[in-house]
């Protein structure tokens, strides 16, 4: 269910992208279309929002907000 959320995001941000002129049509269709492309951004994003967890659990820690 992720994944279709994802794809829902990248076309739209390829949308965003085209018309303003920052990237070519032709990409902007490969980027919203491609599931390797929102299969890496679900990875990078399961990847960031881990490495957020542990800062916040070391930051927790290191300011005594976790007993």
């Amino acid at each position: 269910m992720t994944l279709v959320f994802i794809r829902i995001l990248l076309r739209y941000l390829a949308a965003i992208l085209v018309t303003r002129g920052l990237i070519a049509p032709d990409l902007g269709e490969m980027i919203a279309r491609d599931p390797d492309v929102a299969m890496a951004l679900q990875v990078a994003a399961g990847a960031l929002l881990a490495a957020v967890a542990e800062g916040w659990y070391y930051l927790a820690h290191r300011c005594g907000w976790a007993k």
